[in-house]
């Protein structure tokens, strides 16, 4: 920030000054110091560089991919986190995508498990973003399943983030189905949000909620919360399937 400061200051052909005061009770911290010392050594040109190379010794890189800089660009890959964003910025942009909207739409799934392709695993970017975009394409699990045998006939045995990540898959696929717009699965449950708040068979959801008694619950905003205990990231994959598998062909039925 005071690199910055320093920068807007004397843009002009007149000379300019800028004089910044600290607490006398409150000292620096050592890498407050750290980071002055190295503003005061750059004066030549590209020292902005050099100061954003210091800067990041000093505090971390950071989690660059990382739900809390950049999403859930892990759940889903790049490209189809850049496409879902597309729409997401274009319908606040209130721009007409219903037409593309209906057909395109994809169910979010939060589930709280690290679901991607490694690096260590396919370590080519582009062929890894192509799969990525093969793998958005999917409708069905037998092309699912297919896309599986594939990566192991090319790659070797699934490690387990591609194993939840072909489970998550699976999920939104049934989700898409069932017409469940929303999944946000924890240690204690799932909540559930239909697409537009509507379900494609009422009267099959209400014998299923009489069904499940205690676990199950249709709040007054038209979310369905489900009380399981998932404390492990493998059973809340599968508990999320195989709600969404069974929601899924409860909205078919007629």
């Amino acid at each position: 920030q005071l690199y910055q400061l320093r920068g807007r200051v004397g843009r002009s052909k007149l000379r300019a000054y800028a004089q910044l005061t600290i607490h006398p009770r409150k000292p620096l911290t050592p890498n407050a110091e750290k980071r002055l010392r190295v503003l005061q050594s750059l004066d030549s040109l590209g020292a902005g560089f050099s100061l954003a190379s210091h800067d990041l010794d000093l505090r971390g890189a950071g989690n660059l991919l990382g739900e809390e800089q950049s999403g859930h660009i892990k759940e889903v890959g790049f490209e189809l986190y850049q496409h879902m964003l597309e729409e997401a910025v274009a319908t606040l942009r209130d721009e007409d995508v219903a037409e593309e909207g209906e057909a395109d739409w994809s169910p979010q799934i939060s589930a709280g498990t690290a679901v991607l392709i490694p690096e260590t695993y396919v370590a080519d970017l582009q062929l890894r973003l192509g799969l990525y975009r093969q793998l958005s394409a999917i409708t069905d699990e037998a092309e699912l399943d297919g896309f599986a045998a594939e990566l192991i006939d090319r790659f070797g045995r699934l490690p387990l983030e591609i194993e939840s990540l072909l489970k998550i898959m699976a999920v939104k696929i049934h989700c898409k189905i069932a017409g469940i717009e929303k999944l946000d699965a924890g240690p204690k449950g799932a909540v559930i949000t239909f697409r537009n708040n509507t379900f494609r068979n009422p009267a099959g959801l209400v014998g299923q909620l009489q069904e499940w008694g205690r676990i199950a619950n249709l709040r007054p905003d038209h979310k369905l919360v489900i009380k399981r205990d998932w404390a492990q990231d493998s059973a809340r994959l599968n508990g999320c399937l195989m709600l969404a598998r069974h929601l899924a062909h409860l909205a078919t039925q007629q």
